[in-house]
């Protein structure tokens, strides 16, 4: 079963929901590096469970541990290890359902390829696991900053059938974060708590969609054909718990414009070259073309609902699951921090990859203006 990704910043994730602990190793990260310890404590705090009335209320502190390639506050280009033990794993919350397979879930197909899956609380496949992934992006965050003035900001665009009017030139974290939806847009936020409080009052769940922009990625980054830069994202992103769906730049909505209409016009600026518009996303054949990045993900409803559904068991016979345990009623607030750390690992890793074939990292590219 693969849990690793990157080529020149190469991360392995391990831990189950309700096991020990969940962690990560690293290879790949240049040596010298004063790694904020802080910072990436506070990227786990973003994403931990508990940490409002609209997520579940397991208490896990989160802690991370690291376990090798630090000295004296440096890395050391040696392989990085993190640790973040699980203090409030519950598995008997799972106990009697350990036999049937729950809707949406990953039992049925883990049982198809494995034979056996970790039961309590579905393993591998929950979204516990991001924790890994949150540490890891910070790491790659703090990394980014080495090279270059890189900013990358997601937020809570919609939640169900509630959009916001967030323009992706403005939004930063101070704004996303001063509400617990994650949205900046405050009437939009509002509505979009009280929808989702309305439906974990009903045992339901809900999905909805997270933008994230990267400004400052300098031309250049991505490789042709198969390791496309969006390629690697849609990748990075798709292969997150409950999404099912990516877009870059203007996305499904391009089909709606001609070619004249939806084309990026290439400007001279400041000495330098920008695009009146950013349709394609900030990236072009595949290689990042100097405007901000901006990418969605479609995040699905969360599959554990507190209402009884039908099913079947390991046994093959028909059966009734109702399910118990502490779930999200939607994980677009605790996502946000998520996107942001595989974009930072996408990043970072085609970064570094870059310097590696061509020597010094690119300049720094122009602002340009976008709609």
């Amino acid at each position: 079963m693969s849990s690793q990704r990157g080529v020149a910043f190469r991360v392995a994730t391990f831990g189950e929901s309700h096991g020990g602990g969940l962690g990560v190793i690293i290879d790949g990260c240049p040596p010298g590096i004063s790694l904020d310890l802080d910072a990436v404590q506070a990227e786990l705090e973003r994403r931990r469970p508990g940490q409002s009335a609209l997520t579940t209320q397991r208490k896990e502190a989160d802690q991370v541990e690291v376990l090798s390639g630090m000295f004296e506050g440096k890395t050391l280009g040696t392989s990085l290890a993190m640790l973040i033990r699980n203090k409030d794993a519950n598995p008997k919350d799972y106990a009697e359902t350990k036999d049937l397979y729950r809707p949406s879930h990953a039992d049925f197909t883990y049982d198809a390829k494995f034979g056996i899956r970790a039961w309590a609380g579905g393993g591998r496949a929950s979204a516990r696991e991001t924790a890994a992934r949150v540490a890891a992006g910070a790491v790659a965050r703090q990394v980014l900053a080495t090279l270059g003035p890189v900013e990358v900001v997601a937020w809570v665009d919609q939640v169900g059938q509630i959009g916001s009017k967030v323009e992706s030139e403005s939004v930063d974290r101070a704004a996303v974060d001063a509400s617990i939806v994650r949205c900046p847009d405050s009437d939009a936020a509002a509505k979009m708590e009280a929808r989702i409080r309305k439906i974990r009052a009903d045992g339901d769940t809900i999905g909805g969609v997270v933008r994230c922009v990267a400004r400052g990625v300098p031309a250049g980054l991505g490789e042709p054909v198969f390791d496309k830069l969006d390629g690697d994202l849609a990748k990075a992103m798709i292969s997150l718990p409950a999404a099912k769906g990516f877009e870059c730049g203007s996305g499904y909505s391009s089909i709606a414009f001609t070619g004249v209409e939806h084309n990026d016009l290439f400007v001279p600026e400041a000495g330098g070259i920008a695009t009146s518009t950013n349709r394609s996303g900030g990236i072009q054949g595949g290689i990042s073309n100097g405007m901000p990045i901006e990418i969605s993900v479609a995040f699905k409803p969360v599959a554990t609902v507190f209402k009884a559904q039908q099913t079947v068991g390991r046994d093959g016979k028909s059966a009734t699951i109702k399910s118990r345990g502490r779930h999200d009623p939607c994980v677009l607030p605790r996502a946000v921090p998520i996107v942001e750390a595989m974009m930072c690992l996408v990043l970072v890793d085609h970064w570094l990859r870059w310097r590696g074939q061509v020597g010094d990292p690119p300049p720094v590219p122009l602002e340009g203006s976008a709609e």
